[in-house]
């Protein structure tokens, strides 16, 4: 494990007691006022991996932007309102609940292109467009894990709401891919979950139950992977349904080298496959640095592979009752192996909130 500062989800409780409808009203301001700080908007504008590849599919495809109305739904600071104008979009519609989208006007305003874009502050579902369909929308809805605190139940509402109906309307990016691998991870393991077996002489194991409940988002050293990546969902932005969102489904991790695996970690890819030539790019391990990272999942076992076998399993998510940004996620597994003495499985259940 790199070392780089370690996060809960997004570093800090956005659930609440007491009444479940009180904690969801908590949980969406704490969502929403997490993005009124600048602080957030400059990590997500130098993450190149990120902003170059939406600048990318957006430059290189001038021919499907031209004279085209854009929807740029949780707009920021607009970055890609102004790359669709720069693109030749006839005008885009930015729309953010933050209070970021102030400055974002400024930004706009100083770029000369304030009759070209119209930007909204509210709820997606709430504001009213000045169109009533848009040729394109895009996004980067993205959280950790894919779909932690992600806003793409709202990018569904906003594409069946508004997204021409004739078939030619666009989504950019249109497609994304949990992948799923396991890693050694003893030293770090030792550090993060061992450290409550003994605390200043006293027994701490009912917080280490909780720490093993908590997923990790950390930079993974690309050494410490063990086995093959393996794609566990692919969300196709066209078709997919909120009922899509919550899932259970398999996965099948086949050992690189023999080792120990003491964590599955998870990460996605994202695919503009509009483009005449399309545009990729992931935030897993074997790839250069981006702010999502990878999820991290320790096991309460550690399971000792060899090369050649496979370590098979379920992987299910949903969204939290209490807060539909916060997932509830299971991971069952088993390894395949022709010796009994190293045969193991179990269930682990983990909250990113």
């Amino acid at each position: 494990m790199a070392n780089t500062t370690a996060t809960n989800g997004n570093g800090s409780s956005s659930s609440s007691g007491g009444d479940p409808m009180t904690g969801l009203a908590h949980s969406e301001a704490h969502y929403f006022n997490s993005y009124n700080h600048h602080g957030i908007h400059e990590e997500m504008l130098k993450d190149e991996v990120r902003t170059k590849s939406y600048r990318d599919a957006i430059y290189n495809n001038r021919h499907i932007f031209k004279d085209k109305v854009v929807l740029d739904v949780g707009c920021g600071t607009s970055i890609l309102s102004m790359f669709a104008i720069k693109a030749g979009a006839k005008h885009v519609i930015g729309v953010d609940m933050s209070t970021i989208i102030v400055k974002a006007k400024e930004i706009v305003a100083a770029n000369g292109m304030a009759d070209q874009i119209t930007l909204l502050q509210g709820k997606m579902e709430e504001v009213t467009l000045p169109f009533q369909e848009v040729d394109i929308i895009i996004s980067e809805w993205m959280g950790y894990f894919l779909l932690y605190e992600s806003m793409l139940d709202t990018v569904l509402w906003a594409r069946d709401r508004y997204l021409r109906k004739d078939g030619k309307g666009l989504i950019f990016p249109d497609k994304a891919t949990i992948f799923m691998a396991g890693i050694e991870d003893g030293e770090y393991k030792d550090e993060k979950i061992g450290f409550w077996d003994n605390v200043y002489g006293f027994d701490y194991t009912p917080l280490k139950r909780t720490a093993l409940t908590e997923p990790l988002v950390d930079t993974v050293d690309l050494k410490a992977v063990v086995t093959d990546p393996c794609a566990v969902l692919t969300l196709d932005l066209y078709t997919v349904t909120i009922a899509d969102l919550a899932f259970s489904l398999p996965f099948n991790l086949s050992i690189r080298r023999t080792d120990y695996i003491h964590a599955l970690i998870a990460w996605f890819d994202i695919e503009f496959s509009a483009c005449h030539k399309p545009v990729r790019f992931s935030t897993g391990p074997h790839t250069r640095y981006t702010h999502w990272k990878q999820t991290v999942f320790y096991l309460a076992d550690v399971l000792t592979v060899e090369a050649g076998e496979s370590v098979q399993g379920v992987l299910s998510c949903r969204p939290s009752q209490a807060n539909r940004r916060d997932l509830d996620i299971g991971i069952d597994y088993r390894t395949e192996t022709g010796d009994v003495h190293r045969k193991a499985e179990g269930h682990c259940e983990y909250k990113m909130s």
